[in-house]
Formats: structure tokens, C-alpha cells, sequence
């Protein structure tokens, strides 16, 4: 039955805007996780999509972690690492590294592995109601897909030590200064605004994007003169694109440019770390 998806994908324009639905506060279950890897998969391969956009669905929840009533059984079997932990570390990783440009627009609450899913988008647009946290303290446990990495490469160690040790949650205002978040829309626009970011990355230069996230990745992961070869590396391969000629040619002559080069993620590894 579509009813039963707990992922919906709507495309508009090069922009695939992916929905996490099972409300109503979208927690993440072993099949939505199951379903997001599929999703995240064929978005990757399929060349007409520019740009993905990931957003909860309805405006109370973009997504509330774990569901929880899954771990009685998990636990039993001492499967929780197994059958839940590392598939969606492998997943989030997915999304983390997709090649394209991604966006995450959140309304309401970033719970849990909700946060952590989020935290590998490139820009995060946030509701100015939405809050945040990372409970998993409270339940003798901890964020177990990727945020002790990701989240914390975006905000520091200090402010994920205070998220993960006290549990207690935080408002847009205080992601938006702790630079988890990029920008605070008005609420219930969070989805809209991240439409418009989303529309301007689709039209801009397809393989210069997925050069620049993965040179941003060497950079966050390599010591320094490895980071910087490996950008020369990569501006090295772009430099033989058509894109980067017409943006050239257009600037000479003072023209809007026209990129046409279509995203060949082979040239770049899929802007995947490490190589």
C-alpha cells in the first residue's frame, strides 16, 4: 500500500525534495531508513536531478530519531548495532556524501538522529520555532549515527559535549549562532526558503558543485598539504570541463554564462571521502 512509504519524493525543476512521513513527529524507522537509502540511490544516478532538498513532512517534526518501540526487540537479539546502528550510519554517510548540493529545511523538532541526518546536509534552513537535541543521554544512551562526527565538525566539540551530556534542547536562535544552521526562515517557511536556495544551486555549474564538496571534505578530513593537493587535484580535473571554459568565455565577455556540463560523479569519486 502507498500508505505504508515512510519516504515521499517529489521533483520540480532538477529539485527532488525528500519527505521522512510517518507521523506524527517522523521517527526513523529500520524500514524509512531502508526506504531513504533506496531514495538516496536512484537520486544520485538519475542525471535530471540537480539538487536534493530534505525536509520532515507536515510542520511539527522534520524528525525525532529512533523509534524506540523497535528496540525491545533489537535489544534481545543484542542487535542493535547490527541491524539498526550501522545501516543508518551507512545511510546518513549516503547523504552526507551525496554529490550534489543538499538541503535540509526544518520545522518543529531535530531530535536524536534527526539532528544527525540533518547535520550532513551543505546548508540547513531552520523554522524560527524548531528546536534541537540530542537526547539520547536521558535514555542511557548516546547518538549513535554519526553526530559525534558530523555534528561535531560543524559546531565544535564544546557545544556537542553540552548537547550530548545534559540532553536538554536548544532553540533556532542557538543553532543558528553555533553555525549548525544556516539561515532562520519565518515559521512554516523553512521548506519554501530552502525551494529557493535550492532552485539557485540547480541552475549553477553541476560538476564545479560536486568538485567544490568534496574538496571541502579533503579539507575538513586531511592534514593540510594533503588537503591541498588534493584540491589541485581536483581543480586540476575541472579545469578540463566545458563549464569552466564557458564561465570564462562569459566573464570576457561579460555575459551571463550557460553550464551545460551534465554531473559525471566518476570524474570526482561521487565526492566521496576518502578516496
Amino acid at each position: 500500500k502507498m500508505s505504508d512509504q515512510k519516504i515521499r519524493v517529489e521533483i520540480n525543476g532538477g529539485v527532488a525534495t525528500v519527505f521522512l512521513v510517518n507521523p506524527p513527529m517522523n521517527v526513523m524507522t529500520l524500514d524509512m531508513r531502508r526506504e531513504l537509502d533506496a531514495a538516496l540511490t536512484r537520486l544520485e544516478a538519475d542525471p535530471a536531478i540537480a539538487v536534493l532538498v530534505l525536509t520532515g513532512d507536515g510542520d511539527r517534526s522534520f524528525g525525532t530519531g529512533s523509534d524506540i518501540k523497535e528496540f525491545p526487540g533489537l535489544l534481545a537479539d543484542n542487535a542493535v548495532v547490527s541491524r539498526k546502528l550501522a545501516p543508518e550510519n551507512e545511510t546518513f554517510t549516503k547523504f552526507a556524501n551525496f554529490p550534489k548540493p543538499t538541503v535540509a529545511a526544518i520545522e518543529g523538532y531535530a531530535l536524536g538522529g534527526g539532528m544527525e541526518l540533518a547535520a550532513g546536509a551543505d546548508i540547513i534552513v531552520v523554522g524560527e520555532n524548531a528546536k534541537f537535541g540530542l537526547p539520547e543521554i536521558k535514555l542511557g544512551a548516546l547518538p549513535g549515527s554519526g553526530g559525534t562526527v558530523r555534528i561535531t565538525r560543524r559546531i565544535g566539540i564544546g557545544r556537542v559535549s553540552e548537547l550530548m551530556l545534559l540532553g536538554d534542547m536548544v532553540d533556532a536562535q542557538q543553532v543558528l549562532a553555533w553555525g549548525y544552521a544556516n539561515r532562520i526562515s519565518p515559521k512554516g517557511e523553512a521548506l519554501a526558503q530552502a525551494h529557493e536556495i535550492a532552485a539557485k544551486l540547480a541552475s549553477g555549474a553541476k560538476q564545479a558543485m560536486c568538485a567544490c564538496k568534496q574538496a571541502l571534505r579533503y579539507g575538513m578530513y586531511l592534514p593540510e598539504e594533503q588537503a591541498i593537493a588534493k584540491l589541485l587535484a581536483v581543480i586540476d580535473v575541472l579545469s578540463r570541463t566545458e563549464d569552466l571554459h564557458e564561465g570564462a568565455d562569459a566573464f570576457i565577455n561579460k555575459r551571463p554564462p550557460n553550464f551545460r556540463d551534465p554531473l559525471d560523479t566518476s570524474k570526482f569519486v561521487g565526492c566521496i571521502f576518502p578516496e
